[in-house]
């Protein structure tokens, strides 16, 4: 007699061998790496390096140019390096790259 598994059979309901058989299966599925990881800095400090600016330049960009890339709550900023960039050489047309 053979049963049919599905996602309601019991585990006690399984022979082992069909039990290791459900374990092997699930680590066969790969799961698909990441294409494009994002960059991120943080902080003042991390727009003055991106940038190679002082730190009132930084804030202004951080406050015009590049806002759309800023994620702030409270006193940590959070910034899309990648946005940043892309924002960046749109507003101001150079042609800098990271």
């Amino acid at each position: 007699m053979t049963y049919i598994i599905n996602k309601e059979t019991p585990i006690a309901m399984l022979t082992v061998g069909q039990f290791l058989e459900l374990l092997s299966t699930d680590k066969k599925q790969e799961v698909p790496a990441v294409q494009n990881p994002t960059t991120y800095v943080y902080g003042l400090r991390g727009i003055r390096n991106l940038f190679d600016v002082s730190h009132a330049t930084a804030y202004r960009y951080k406050e015009t140019i590049i806002k759309e890339a800023v994620r702030q709550n409270g006193r940590k900023i959070i910034v899309d390096a990648d946005k940043a960039m892309e924002l960046f050489n749109d507003k101001l047309g150079k042609g800098l790259k990271r």
